[in-house]
């Protein structure tokens, strides 16, 4: 794992992020700040098969964005990992765009599932992974959740059924920043302790630091080894990571920047402060 490669990578997923949610004048910086990290060691190391020229190989690892709003984060990851050109970011949400708000897997190449309803990307998940398993396929599929979004039943409702299946073959990562549009997960609606919710509908959990590699490379390592039930790795990280006034502020959930904010964002991200 070369990690200078993916820290460099991550930083450049947030600029692109930057660049797409100031160019729509709307999205969601934070959360895509926050989840960059994550988004560069699964597409520059982990995931296997991914190819630009063949985006709908059969047999590679799949990702779905289950808080699709985060989508900037995405499309930034995918632009770099060359499933389209970075020039394109800037098109976010204007008409005729192809990269609209949420993920849509029928108009952008790399996009495994649409999403945006909170808690139907993972257990569009679930569904990849136990499809797998009746046919007898290799591949694994890994999901990112919001920790607001645990708040929603129907993710129970998919924690349930992968371990039900026994969908070893799934990772679940929760993006556990601590903020949602409102303010604090813990006070808007605790869906903590999480890693001990997943634990009790029978996932095998672990806790990582999102923005150490090698943190959340052990972590999956050790996923990858369980046998018999799906894994659930929460991720300690920053909402609005790198960017100085948008860290830790839930102000930041779904709001883009103005001109002197976005010279200010591309400014402390291009400083390589980590």
């Amino acid at each position: 794992m070369n990690i200078k490669l993916l820290e460099e990578k991550a930083r450049d997923i947030r600029i692109g992020a930057i660049n797409a949610v100031h160019a729509a004048r709307s999205g969601h910086p934070g959360g895509s700040l926050s989840s960059a990290d994550l988004l560069a060691y699964l597409y520059f190391y982990r995931m296997r098969g991914i190819d630009p020229s063949n985006p709908e190989n059969p047999g590679r690892d799949r990702f779905v964005l289950s808080k699709g709003h985060c989508a900037p984060g995405l499309y930034a990851c995918l632009a770099e990992r060359g499933f389209f050109p970075r020039e394109e970011l800037l098109t976010l949400r204007h008409l005729g765009s192809r990269l609209q708000g949420h993920p849509d897997m029928k108009g952008v190449p790399g996009v495994d599932m649409s999403t945006g309803s909170l808690g139907q990307g993972v257990s569009a998940a679930c569904g990849m992974a136990c499809a797998a398993k009746a046919k007898g396929e290799k591949y694994r599929v890994y999901t990112l959740l919001g920790d607001g979004e645990c708040e929603e039943g129907q993710v129970w409702e998919a924690a349930m059924f992968a371990a039900h299946y026994k969908l070893d073959n799934l990772i679940a990562f929760i993006d556990f920043n601590g903020y949602q549009i409102d303010g604090s997960v813990t006070e808007v609606m605790n869906p903590t302790p999480i890693d001990e919710k997943f634990a009790a509908f029978g996932w095998y959990t672990a806790v990582a630091d999102g923005h150490d590699f090698s943190s959340i490379d052990a972590a999956v390592e050790k996923a990858l080894t369980v046998k018999g039930c799906p894994t659930a790795i929460v991720l300690r990280t920053v909402k609005g990571r790198g960017v100085s006034f948008m860290e830790n502020n839930y102000k930041w959930h779904g709001k883009a920047p103005n001109d002197a904010e976005y010279e200010q964002a591309i400014k402390d991200l291009e400083g390589g402060d980590r």
